[in-house]
């Protein structure tokens, strides 16, 4: 991070909207300061886009006031109910881009909270008090707008050295900012993860005996957090701090219930729950998310939850040791229950990554066995277009520390992904897909929907997907017509 003098903020601040701004509050009487994100941006040399303006006063008339400046090239949007408004526009920038701003505006307040409940009570404040509601020293900074003092940095809970340091600590006691919204410990964990800082002992100690609290927020407020810590560069801080604080078993309970490690006659088996960050920061340092800055966030929950059903189905057995059999057919009946509750989406995007923890062992029995053509088949059948991603996933999932049995797993998917590249070219679906399907089966025998018809698409597939038989008609009517005999059906 850079240290700038007052002089050297108040020239990053020379942009014609800061001046504006500046205009409208003199001219309204009143002290106007640039707030938060946008501060603590600057001195992290983060591009910021969003700019949190407080004004010792009316934030709405200064607002209005911007908007007129601004004239039509400005909308003004107005929220009375929270004493705050919003000011879009678009500006030029070098190179002839058009870039859109969004600047919030709100008066300076102090809050008061009742024991079960986030929202606060609100009175008029001054700026102090302002800055003591704010939930971390390096987002409690602000600088004045005013001319008499355009540029000056005020910072009274020295959150530039919070900043220097890489720390986490909140303005006043952590435990009381904590119990008034309770929030703000998944934006400590998540801040922390995104800038790789520390939370400082104390805050920490506090994350630990108010985790409680964290009930009384609701699933979508968890959610967005969560989201915003699995997408960060390395989500595996903000899972540890997580689970350490107490807060995951609270919110996921079934992820934290992995860590642990059992012993029974000398043999133990491996700690679940940090194996699985190491593949959550395998999936993200992958070849697949280096390409695709955006690399999707359902495939990282699904590394994250693929091995939850390990805690349901660990077992002892005297000649193998420790088992998990199945756990990826009871690990992805969780997924729904999981986004259920974490109010995540129920569509599309659940069922991706329950089908992605569901095949997540598929891969990996293939590599160790001989790769053959019939489960290479199966598999790109099972996956279809998520085919790249499950194997992004069970390539990360590879963990092993022999290092002999690591290399001889990755050769093994490399000849599977070749195979798989090889069937994709020759166009997978008409190759994987009988030529004769369900309705002309019922046609042929006159039959309604019923178990023989199942039964028939299936032994027809089945040959398909081992290769028995070209995906061709003749081949496939003669199998159709000898396993009908065999069932007792008669071609009509």
């Amino acid at each position: 991070m850079k240290l700038y003098s007052d002089a050297a903020l108040a020239k990053i601040l020379d942009k014609g909207i800061f001046h504006q701004i500046s205009d409208v509050a003199d001219r309204l009487g009143v002290e106007c300061y640039v707030v938060g994100g946008y501060v603590r941006d600057i001195f992290l040399e983060r591009p910021s886009d969003d700019i949190d303006v407080v004004v010792v006063g009316s934030g709405i008339e200064v607002a209005k006031e911007l908007k007129k400046a601004l004239g039509r090239k400005a909308h003004l949007s107005v929220f009375r109910h929270f004493g705050t408004a919003q000011v879009k526009f678009v500006r030029n920038e070098e190179g002839g881009t058009r870039k859109e701003f969004e600047v919030e505006f709100v008066g300076a307040r102090k809050e008061s909270y009742s024991h079960d409940s986030r929202k606060p009570v609100v009175e008029n404040g001054t700026l102090e008090d302002d800055q003591n509601r704010r939930d971390f020293t390096i987002n409690a900074m602000a600088i004045c707008l005013n001319k008499s003092r355009f540029g000056e940095l005020v910072d009274p809970f020295n959150g530039i050295a919070d900043l220097q340091d890489g720390i986490i600590a909140t303005p006043l006691d952590p435990e009381v900012t904590f119990s008034d919204d309770p929030l703000r410990m998944m934006r400590c964990i998540r801040f922390a993860t995104q800038l790789n800082f520390r939370i400082e002992e104390n805050t920490f100690r506090a994350l630990e005996n108010m985790a409680d609290r964290i009930r009384i927020v609701s699933g979508e407020r968890i959610e967005v957090e969560l989201n915003k810590i699995i997408m960060a560069p390395h989500p595996s801080i903000g899972f540890e701090y997580l689970q350490r604080s107490g807060i995951l078993q609270i919110i996921l309970p079934e992820l934290a219930a992995l860590d642990i490690v059992e012993r029974r006659d000398g043999r133990a088996h491996k700690n679940n729950f940090y194996h699985t960050l190491e593949v959550l920061e395998n999936v993200v340092s992958s070849v697949f998310c280096l390409r695709s800055p955006d690399c999707s966030l359902y495939l990282r929950w699904a590394a994250l939850l693929h091995d939850i059903g390990k805690t349901k189905t660990k077992r002892w057995e005297p000649k193998a040791g420790w088992t998990f059999h199945n756990h990826n057919f009871i690990g992805a009946k969780m997924v729904p229950d999981i986004f259920r509750r974490l109010k995540l989406p129920m569509g599309a995007e659940m069922r991706y990554v329950q089908k992605l923890v569901d095949l997540h062992m598929r891969p990996i029995a293939i590599a160790d066995e001989e790769v053959t053509d019939s489960a290479v088949r199966r598999l790109l059948n099972d996956a279809g277009e998520d085919i790249d991603d499950l194997m992004t996933l069970c390539e990360a999932d590879i963990t092993s520390k022999n290092e002999v049995r690591k290399h001889l797993f990755l050769e093994n998917f490399r000849m599977v992904r070749e195979k798989l590249t090889d069937l994709k070219e020759k166009d997978y679906q008409r190759l994987l897909q009988p030529v004769i399907d369900g309705h002309e089966i019922m046609e042929m025998f006159h039959l309604h929907p019923s178990r023989e018809v199942g039964v028939l698409k299936q032994y027809l597939k089945d040959a398909v997907l081992d290769n028995k038989v070209e995906n061709e008609r003749e081949p496939l009517m003669q199998l159709l017509m000898e396993k009908a005999r065999t069932m007792g059906l008669e071609y009509k």
